[in-house]
């Protein structure tokens, strides 16, 4: 039963990474329905921004993942600005395909750079050990995942709910026109949304780093792994990115612990997530939370 427990404990870690992640898609999903496969990237900038200025410049980590993710933060607004602003009007696959590029080109440039390859380690800035509790343990950058997810969250739902920028987002999520009618700025919203993506990518860039430190490859591996998440919760729920981001992470680390050592190779935990997302999308296929649209024709 420990060992059950501990799993599923490692699993809700695995699981906030992968809903702060999952923030970003569905922010940007949720105000302009366009899915950005530039995504993990935009973790692994803010990931190395916040490790090159605590290592090269010598400060404090948690300064420097301050300004990561404000730097990250506006590589999404402008990013909005500057390459999907004039794709306005044009198909959704065109402005998916220009996304797809900036992958790459964020890739190209990265390995231009003394961390696109090898393993990398934030300086130590939390206390060593964590937390146990009848044979459960929990480690401090795990309780740092967690916390940064549930604060995240509760900023978010705030923001929608009460503020007047995040009723505006809402209302162009929901009609365009009839925003626009009534004076909201959609070319606001648009680069707003990108920018807060990009702030939910760092915090998980920051959080992957303090738990298993940095690689390229597995830290834009992780803005394809949180698809499932995302599908799972619903394209446009800012709650189902969290939950379908926990249920992922649970299923992957039960996969691990209980599937893998009798599968020769392993790898059960990247396949199994997806064989339980196929059966739930098959009698909801708008995902648990997510909005369902009826079309008459």
């Amino acid at each position: 039963m420990t060992y059950f427990l501990q799993l599923l404990v490692s699993g809700v870690v695995v699981g906030s990474i992968y809903a702060l992640a999952a923030l970003g898609f569905v922010l940007i999903y949720k105000a302009s329905r366009v899915i950005n496969f530039a995504h993990g990237q935009y973790i692994a900038v803010g990931a190395f921004t916040a490790y090159a200025l605590a290592v090269f410049l010598n400060m404090s980590v948690w300064l420097a993942g301050l300004i990561a993710l404000l730097t990250t933060a506006l590589l999404g607004f402008l990013t909005e600005r500057v390459f999907l602003k004039p794709m306005v009007g044009q198909p959704i696959i065109s402005v998916i395909m220009v996304t797809i590029g900036l992958a790459s080109v964020i890739d190209g440039l990265v390995h231009l750079t003394p961390f696109g390859a090898g393993n990398f380690s934030f300086p130590a800035f939390l206390p060593e050990g964590g937390i146990a509790l009848g044979g459960i343990s929990v480690s401090y950058p795990q309780l740092l995942a967690v916390g940064f997810t549930a604060l995240f969250l509760l900023l978010f739902g705030w923001f929608f709910q009460k503020s007047t920028l995040g009723i505006a987002m809402r209302a162009v999520a929901d009609d365009q026109m009839a925003a626009m009618s009534l004076g909201v700025s959609v070319e606001k919203v648009f680069a707003l949304a990108w920018a807060a993506a990009g702030l939910t990518a760092a915090a998980s860039g920051l959080v992957v780093g303090a738990i298993s430190g940095l690689n390229l490859s597995a830290l834009t591996a992780i803005g394809l792994k949180v698809f499932p998440a995302v599908i799972l919760g619903g394209l446009d729920s800012i709650a189902g990115a969290v939950v379908g981001g926990i249920i992922i992470g649970v299923l992957e680390n039960l996969a691990a612990g209980y599937l893998d050592p009798f599968v020769p190779g392993g790898g059960t935990r990247d396949v199994f997530p997806f064989v339980v997302l196929l059966l739930v999308l098959w009698f909801k296929p708008y995902g648990l939370f997510g909005t369902e649209e009826i079309e008459r024709v």
